[in-house]
């Protein structure tokens, strides 16, 4: 009788880690497939994330135009963009991209500005010189002061503004 009963225990204790195990196997599948979309969440949000900051940066003091071309949204002051190229170093992480490429529509091109070259050329890029990441476009005017006949005034394109997120 005593063997039939240590025979029963030994049955239950068995029966209990296989109930065990197999719900184990079914907590780590579950948390497998929820942690599967995990990755591709965290690229939507860093995406969502560059869209605005693309509005954000074409609005930001670095860029915008201000009150100089008049009180327009989404405006570029490429004379801006060209002095903060040039003490890029002072914004190094600031904005937490990997590259801010600002390209004119038309004419079409795909010569990099200078300070030799500027405003004859159709790229503005504020970063890395390679093209890294995946990058989110924002339409944007690209103003500067020109002048004729000693007269000033506002020449305004339509760019581009494209900022680059590193895919995680």
């Amino acid at each position: 009788m005593v063997r039939k009963g240590q025979l029963k225990i030994q049955q239950m204790a068995f029966m209990l880690i296989a109930v065990t195990l197999f719900f184990a196997l079914i907590m780590i599948f579950f948390l497998a497939f929820r942690l599967s979309g995990a990755k591709g969440s965290a690229n939507l949000l860093a995406e969502e994330g560059a869209m605005m900051l693309a509005t954000k940066i074409a609005n930001s003091p670095e860029f915008s135009c201000g009150k100089s071309f008049g009180n327009q949204v989404d405006c570029v002051d490429a004379d801006k963009v060209m002095a903060l190229k040039k003490d890029l170093s002072e914004y190094s992480g600031f904005w937490d991209v990997s590259n801010i490429e600002i390209r004119k529509i038309y004419p079409e091109g795909n010569e990099t500005c200078t300070s030799e070259n500027y405003p004859n050329c159709n790229r503005i890029l504020i970063g890395k010189e390679e093209m890294t990441g995946t990058y989110v476009p924002n339409f944007i005017s690209l103003c500067r002061k020109e002048a004729i006949e000693n007269q000033p005034y506002n020449k305004c394109e339509l760019a581009l503004i494209m900022v680059a997120y590193e895919s995680k």
